[in-house]
């Protein structure tokens, strides 16, 4: 079985070029998606987008967050924000609380952006850890 780009490249939400990271990888071999060089700092800097989302926009709904997360013009967003809110447990359009969601959040998204989700709840939390230093 081969390992998903996203979990190879120590980003599991396939966060694709642009910001200047902590902790990314020297070596930037993949042409689209970072590559951090541990999954905590990966899974940082989706806490980190995540919460700006919210903070900075004002996006309140599973369905909102995920169609800014992954527009329709390159996913099946409204599948995915289903997907996700069923993970959750919420109705796609209910508010929830970004920061308070994370430890269940980052997993649903790793989940459907990678087809698994091989990070031990500890990861996430170090990763949620690191997010939280510079919020």
């Amino acid at each position: 079985m081969t390992i998903p780009r996203g979990i190879r490249n120590h980003n599991p939400g396939n966060i694709r070029h642009g910001d200047k990271w902590q902790g990314l990888a020297q070596a930037q071999d993949d042409t689209d998606f970072c590559i951090f060089c541990s999954p905590e700092h990966g899974i940082r800097a989706m806490a980190v987008i995540l919460l700006n989302y919210q903070r900075k926009h004002g996006l309140r709904s599973v369905r909102e967050i995920i169609a800014r997360w992954a527009p329709p013009t390159e996913n099946n967003t409204e599948a995915y924000a289903v997907h996700v809110a069923r993970l959750l447990g919420v109705d796609a359009d209910a508010p929830i609380n970004v920061a308070d969601r994370l430890p269940d959040l980052l997993p649903a998204i790793i989940r459907h952006e990678n087809g698994q989700q091989p990070y031990s709840p500890a990861i996430i939390q170090r990763g949620i850890s690191l997010a939280l230093e510079v919020a």
